[in-house]
């Protein structure tokens, strides 16, 4: 038999070393985000995306757009407005976000719903008269605000402007830049939200940028960088004592930001008048700042997780959209934050599921009602202030699937300055 020559076994060794090497390279790089970890990772993410929405990136079928129902209506294929017997709703009107439901993959719509579970108008949102640039189908309506004339202000996921459209849809003003999930009004004729890591307010009439603030340049490092660790917690550590901590992808993942009005200031002993409430859902957290120092007044990590929407209440508590990512079971929490004793408004069961794993809007109604947005089950419930379930609605897409909703928002009976909006016009694209 004939023995393997010295350069053969020299050969060998070079190519198993060489695969020993690449293993070793492959788990360290994954451990530490080295080349081409990141790469990989992030064509498998991009693969999978492709492979799974590819009909509605050619504008064949939402499917991004598209959620499985949930609740006790779920099977039902004709499903839709569920007022429960007996049950008392608060009166007023419901907008509703979302993709229009006319099997157009490229057309979204606020409607309005009234007290039957009717529509009663539809503001049509053309994407493209914002943003021609941005294929409209991989957009997402997200926020929306009314206004007493019927007008609506309206913000995009994935999106590249904001705008303000009239009853009819037609634009009244467009502002371009990465403007991104909630709005909120305020009492001096502003409208807060996110563009990027900057909590701005524009002028309502506008769309002018009238105040700006960087996360990350003034609030995370105000105060000679005493803020850092609160906010610093999606790092990664340097590999020497030299090195530089670095944030991972999307650290903040910022999602509303909302201005204490001076309507219910006096509830709120801890705050100012004008001081700013913001959500962070990376690291949990909700805090309020001083917009003109940079400054927490207050702030606190969970319970919640991977929450959305606090809002200021008039009895001096703070209401919190917990998602519980994970867990199956979505809240509503009360925090009152001079105490932080934390209580449940509302969570899902059993016999009446809620949870949305990401997304989803609360708002507290005049009569103590709750309105929330089950986004990812594409799904509205009002309940009662004890937590019994009043009506659902489902909007839906087809017998199987309903569409993802962004959010709904209750306005009061008299909201409108003329009465309900309406437009007999046929307004289109262009």
């Amino acid at each position: 038999m004939k023995l393997p020559s010295s350069e053969s076994l020299a050969r060998g060794f070079f190519v198993v070393s060489l695969g020993l090497i690449a293993m070793v390279y492959g788990i360290v790089s994954s451990w530490w985000g080295w080349f081409p970890a990141p790469q990989i990772g992030e064509a498998h993410r991009t693969y999978l995306d492709v492979s799974r929405n590819w009909r509605n990136d050619l504008g064949l079928e939402p499917t991004r757009h598209l959620v499985k129902p949930n609740g006790p209506q779920a099977g039902n294929p004709g499903r839709g407005y569920d007022l429960r017997e007996g049950s008392k709703r608060a009166p007023g009107y419901i907008l509703i976000a979302g993709l229009s439901d006319d099997q157009d993959v490229s057309v979204f719509a606020v409607r309005l719903m009234d007290t039957n579970g009717d529509e009663v108008h539809r503001w049509p949102i053309f994407y493209e008269n914002f943003d021609p640039d941005t294929p409209a189908q991989n957009t997402m309506l997200h926020g929306m605000e009314v206004f007493e004339d019927g007008s609506v202000v309206v913000t995009f996921d994935v999106g590249n402007a904001i705008a303000r459209v009239d009853q009819c849809g037609e634009t009244m003003w467009s502002v371009r830049g990465g403007y991104h999930h909630s709005i909120s009004r305020d009492d001096t004729g502003g409208i807060w939200t996110w563009e990027g890591e900057n909590m701005v307010r524009l002028d309502e009439n506008t769309g002018e940028t009238t105040f700006s603030m960087h996360l990350r340049d003034h609030v995370v490092n105000a105060a000679n960088g005493e803020q850092r660790a609160i906010f610093d917690i999606r790092v990664r550590m340097p590999d020497d004592a030299d090195g530089e901590v670095t944030y991972l992808h999307d650290p903040f993942h910022p999602n509303d930001v909302e201005m204490l009005r001076s309507d219910i200031a006096d509830a709120f002993p801890m705050f100012e008048p004008g001081d700013l409430m913001f959500s962070l859902r990376e690291p949990n957290l909700v805090g309020v700042v001083d917009p003109e120092t940079g400054i927490l007044r207050w702030w606190q990590h969970g319970p919640w997780f991977k929450q959305h929407d606090p809002d200021f209440e008039s009895d001096g508590t703070i209401t919190v959209f917990d998602n519980a990512t994970g867990v199956g079971q979505s809240r509503i929490l009360r925090i009152d934050p001079e105490s932080r004793e934390v209580t449940t408004d509302f969570a899902g069961s059993s016999s009446e599921p809620f949870y949305t794993w990401r997304r989803g809007k609360h708002q507290t109604l005049p009569n103590g009602n709750l309105l929330l947005t089950e986004a990812e089950h594409g799904r509205l419930l009002e309940t009662s202030a004890d937590g019994q379930v009043i009506w659902t609605h489902d909007m839906v897409w087809d017998t199987e699937s309903n569409l993802i909703v962004t959010e709904a928002r209750h306005v009061p009976e008299d909201f409108f300055t003329d009465g309900l909006p309406s437009c007999n016009e046929i307004v289109a694209a262009r």
